[in-house]
């Protein structure tokens, strides 16, 4: 039986219609219904967008509607695009994303775009990106800076698999994935840059049930959303050379709390960046010399 609300099979039968139909669905759940709605029938079809558009009263077989009819009611469920599809754009790459990665956000764009103003593009230096998850910042700095050497930790095992993954499709030598907890798996080693997006929401935070199919070691980080950046800060700076920089992306509202953190634990030169909506995202600062 069809849940209430859900498209039936019949209302399935061309591509025109079936378009139509799943948009007006979608409304209430996406920011771009239509969008939604193509890229998940295109994928049903197995077909490229444009496809859609030239053949809108062809008629989807048996199994295609049934599929579209399928990535619909998840999308419906509150399930991220990027889920279904198994892929999401960064910094234009097409990179694989699982439930075991967060969803990539365009604000980590700015963690990316801090981080290639401090390495030159002849670079040959060594970055360490924390918690890297599916590899979204590790993977642009690699591509962006093939002389460097970057290197990326993630507690999770499934999260490193995906990233892994996305740096051999890419095509990207320059980059190791390591497992371990933060900066544990590497701490007898040097750096000269350090990024992280780590987890930075409260246990209680009342946006969580919106993110309830993302990855909740991903997402929380104690009563107030900084014990992940407490522990990066107070345990990274002896592996950062000598006035080395730190990025660390962080809720739009903790940049102030996170100063602070830092200052406590010696770094040093410390300031906000905001993003394209004028929101303090992401903090630097250095390790003293």
């Amino acid at each position: 039986m069809v849940r209430e609300g859900i498209l039936s099979l019949k209302d399935f039968l061309k591509i025109g219609s079936a378009l139509a139909g799943a948009s007006k669905r979608l409304k209430n759940v996406s920011e771009s219904p239509r969008l939604d709605a193509e890229l998940l029938l295109a994928r049903a079809l197995d077909v490229p967008r444009s496809y859609l558009f030239a053949h809108a009263e062809e008629e989807m077989d048996d199994n295609a509607r049934l599929r579209f009819q399928t990535s619909i009611e998840r999308r419906i469920d509150g399930l991220p695009m990027a889920y279904i599809t198994g892929e999401k754009e960064f910094w234009s790459m097409d990179l694989l994303v699982s439930p075991a990665t967060l969803v990539p956000r365009p604000e980590t764009e700015l963690l990316v775009d801090l981080a290639l103003r401090q390495m030159p593009r002849e670079s040959t230096q060594r970055v360490l990106d924390l918690g890297t998850g599916s590899g979204t910042v590790a993977l642009a700095l690699a591509r962006e800076r093939p002389l460097s050497k970057i290197v990326a930790t993630d507690i999770s095992e499934d999260a490193v698999l995906v990233a892994r993954e996305n740096a051999r499709r890419l095509n990207l030598a320059n980059i190791e994935f390591v497992i371990g907890d933060w900066v544990t798996p590497v701490a007898a080693r040097r750096f000269d840059i350090v990024v992280s997006n780590p987890p930075y929401i409260s246990d209680d935070d009342p946006h969580l049930p919106q993110l309830r199919f993302e990855p909740q070691l991903a997402l929380l980080a104690g009563h107030d959303g900084l014990d992940a950046i407490r522990r990066i800060s107070a345990t990274t700076a002896i592996i950062v050379e000598s006035g080395g920089p730190i990025m660390i992306e962080h809720g739009a509202t903790q940049a102030e709390q996170v100063a602070d953190v830092l200052s406590n634990d010696g770094w040093r030169g410390i300031s906000s960046t905001k993003d394209l909506a004028g929101l303090p995202r992401v903090t630097t600062a250095y390790a003293p010399e």
